[in-house]
């Protein structure tokens, strides 16, 4: 077994109260202490603790990465270190107690989920097998990979965003991966430590508050910018109008360029030419037909809480419609069908008071009831939203939807996942994720919700996608990742959406996998699963990673590429072809 090289550590209290031009001290995190409730089963993410940080700062980068920067002033410089000595005393507080599952650190980023760093390209990677023809550009995933070690709480999403790249042109394979270059970690790089607050790991109760206090104390000083966005660019990739964008959806997208090289670029934080300045979600949707682009942008703070709008082909942007909700709803993923957009308004809902109370601000809302909104896509205003409750759902992605005019059905196919918040909260119950087909009548504005697979072949199936020329329409299979034992993938499965026929790819012993990615051979096919499935494959043995080429049809592997470094678990993906590589946007 190879021997893992890096051991789990989280920062001093010391840290935020000196300045960041001296070796660093680090203390172990504190064991939890045992908890009298039951929890959601991780065990599969307490393999060996894998954190890759480094310890010291040579003496070129203390003038760039300096606790106080040279441009402040005294008034400034006063501030900083008041405030830095506050958020020590936090940190220390904080860290006095275990931390939950959901936030801490020696949990989220254990394993194969922890960050490695940055990688020129490699070229020339060794190649098992043969590269089907059709395959000719670049796989793209993003994930979470922090730059810093925490200072306390962090979950899994608080990540800083990279780009995994392989390249192919025949067998010749390339491989790097970058760090996205946003306004948050350019800054965070510059002071040279964490600044600003962790979304899900750190703002729940108390402080949470002070932490946000903390961020809005800096901004008035000039310390820190938040004004051109806190987002990670962490989860979605998706290639519209000639530029690749990442995407979380607490911000604007990041355009990244991938260069003639096979190298990674950051180009900026992405406006659409001025036209878009507000949040947008990680999965927006591209229809195969028109080449449009749809989205949703939802707010946890002030009304209109959600907003939807569209993209032509050519990057022009629709009027914003806004959808009136009573509470600000979590809202990571919806559906497209030829006519329609179908808008999940589900259960987990943001009430930032509960911060006060001494919660979580993302809770599990029993008393709301889950529906779907169906919207005319080009709708002008929210007056055409046909809304139709389907109780006890929370589908955190959804995979297709179609529209079934004989029977006034919208069909929508996601991952029903139980319980709704387990994600972000502790809680009792062991996690399911189910995949469902849940049938939207149009005329009664009723629905029905049933099981695809039989209850002897079930299996949390999360993360993956059906063949992308057929979003909006009816599709006879999804690619879904088997994600057991929870939150690792041994492997995918392929799903016959009508029988419920399932058959299953697995990794092998001791090796794990993500999101599946179909990639269809051609247009012009017959077959709609006439295509190959990519994943990236750790084995966490010999610690190697490597990207794996399945044939759809047969099920059976056809090529394997031995990466040059290891790849985390991560998001999601897209493959961009090389005619489109060569007509990207600057």
């Amino acid at each position: 077994m190879a021997v893992n090289p890096y051991t789990s550590t989280l920062v001093s209290s010391s840290l935020s109260s000196k300045p960041y031009n001296q070796t660093i001290r680090f203390i172990t995190i504190k064991p939890t202490k045992p908890s009298r409730k039951a929890s959601i089963n991780c065990a599969a993410l307490q393999s060996s603790p894998l954190l890759h940080f480094p310890h010291t700062i040579n003496r070129e980068q203390q003038e760039s990465h300096s606790h106080h920067p040279l441009q402040w002033n005294l008034l400034q410089r006063a501030a900083a270190t008041a405030l830095d000595m506050f958020e020590g005393a936090l940190v220390s507080r904080e860290t006095e107690n275990p931390f939950p599952k959901t936030s801490d650190p020696r949990v989220q980023i254990s394993g194969n989920f922890a960050p490695v760093p940055e990688q020129a390209v490699k070229h020339n990677l060794p190649v098992s097998g043969s590269i089907p023809d059709c395959i000719h550009g670049v796989y793209v995933r993003n994930g979470a990979n922090p730059l810093f070690e925490p200072v306390a709480g962090h979950h899994l999403f608080d990540g800083d965003g990279m780009v995994h790249a392989v390249s192919i042109d025949g067998n010749s394979v390339s491989y790097s991966c970058k760090l996205t270059e946003t306004n948050r970690l350019i800054q965070e790089r510059e002071m040279g430590r964490p600044v600003f607050p962790k979304a899900i790991g750190e703002l729940h109760g108390h402080s949470g508050v002070a932490r946000l206090a903390l961020l809005y104390a800096r901004s008035l000083l000039g310390l820190v910018d938040h004004s051109k966005g806190m987002g990670v660019a962490n989860a979605g990739l998706i290639y519209f109008n000639n530029r690749l964008l990442a995407m979380s959806e607490d911000d604007l997208p990041y355009q990244i360029r991938i260069t003639p090289s096979s190298d990674i670029e950051t180009v900026g934080r992405y406006d659409f030419s001025e036209q878009h300045m507000s949040t947008m979600i990680a999965h927006p949707k591209l229809d195969p037909v028109t080449g449009e682009m749809f989205a949703l942008s939802y707010d946890v703070v002030k009304k209109p809480y959600l907003k939807y709008f569209k993209f032509s082909k050519d990057g022009g942007k629709s009027p914003d419609v806004e959808i009136p909700l009573d509470v600000p709803t979590m809202m990571h993923d919806f559906a497209i069908t030829e006519n329609f957009v179908v808008v999940p308004d589900q259960q987990v809902v943001f009430k930032l008071q509960e911060m006060i109370k001494g919660g979580s601000p993302v809770i599990y809302d029993k008393d709301k009831k889950s529906r779907f909104g169906i919207l005319p896509k080009n709708a002008e205003t929210s007056d055409d939203m046909i809304w139709v409750e389907s109780p006890e759902t929370f589908c955190f992605h959804l995979w297709n939807a179609w529209e079934e005019p004989e029977t006034n059905e919208v069909v929508v196919i996601g991952s029903c996942m139980t319980p709704p918040d387990s994600i972000f909260n502790e809680c009792d119950e062991n996690l399911k994720s189910v995949l469902s087909e849940i049938r939207i009548n149009l005329k009664t504005r009723r629905s029905t919700k049933r099981s695809i697979l039989q209850e002897s072949e079930q299996v949390n199936l999360e993360a993956g996608m059906v063949n992308r020329d057929k979003l909006g329409r009816k599709t006879q299979f999804a690619y879904l990742a088997i994600a057991e034992p929870w939150p690792k993938v041994s492997g995918f499965a392929k799903v016959d959406l009508t029988t419920g026929e399932i058959k299953k790819f697995f990794y092998g012993d001791e090796r794990y996998g993500g999101e599946p990615f179909f990639l269809p051979s051609g247009r012009n096919s017959e077959r709609e699963d006439d295509g190959y499935i990519l994943s990236f494959v750790h084995d966490e043995k010999t610690w190697k990673s490597e990207l794996q080429i399945i044939n759809a049809m047969t099920m059976l592997m056809e090529a394997s590429v031995k990466l040059p470094s290891r790849v985390p678990y991560g998001f999601h993906g897209t493959f961009i072809s090389s005619k489109d590589l060569a007509e990207q946007a600057q």
